[in-house]
């Protein structure tokens, strides 16, 4: 996995690619199933969905959830934009930390599994004093990012090391 940050203006934006050596339907599957976020999340955001099951993902799908940093609680709400099953959807932040959050997730079968592309733009509030804090905010999304890459090839299979794994960029890019 590469996991990468780059700022344009007052828009950052993460890259992070995995391979696993699945089937891209199966790991469209996965990821369609709103419960597994839960599982690729670091436990200490304590990550708890709000919105009841069952959660039938499709484009305009809102979703709510609960996380905390650092014993600080927030609220997530975020809207399915787009969904093209399996080979990409897009949610977008419509209340929560961020003044911007679209990622986009792609599914890319490559005759050797499938290539996981994650791809957000995000801006920080209140710029440009906001911007003081993007290298710990920087920070923790790659270490969010990392954590799921462990737990994604703990759990759909795939090395962790390998050239396609690794970080680049800086949280203060």
């Amino acid at each position: 996995m590469t996991i990468s940050l780059e700022r344009r203006g007052q828009t950052h934006i993460l890259r992070a690619y995995q391979r696993v050596p699945l089937a891209q339907a199966d790991v469209f599957t996965f990821f369609a199933e709103v419960a597994n976020l839960e599982r690729i999340t670091p436990p200490e955001l304590e990550f708890h969905l709000l919105t009841p099951p069952p959660i039938t993902m499709q484009a305009g799908t809102l979703i709510e959830f609960r996380l905390q940093l650092f014993k600080i609680p927030f609220r997530w709400l975020t809207r399915i934009c787009s969904w093209n099953p399996p080979h990409e959807f897009v949610d977008e932040q419509l209340r929560g930390p961020y003044r911007l959050w679209h990622h986009t997730h792609r599914f890319v079968a490559d005759g050797r599994g499938t290539r996981l592309e994650d791809e957000v733009y995000y801006r920080l509030p209140c710029f440009p004093w906001g911007e003081s804090v993007h290298p710990w905010v920087g920070w923790q999304l790659l270490r969010i990012f990392t954590f799921r890459r462990h737990t994604i090839a703990r759990l759909l299979g795939g090395g962790e090391h390998g050239p396609e794994c690794g970080i680049t960029g800086s949280a203060a890019s």
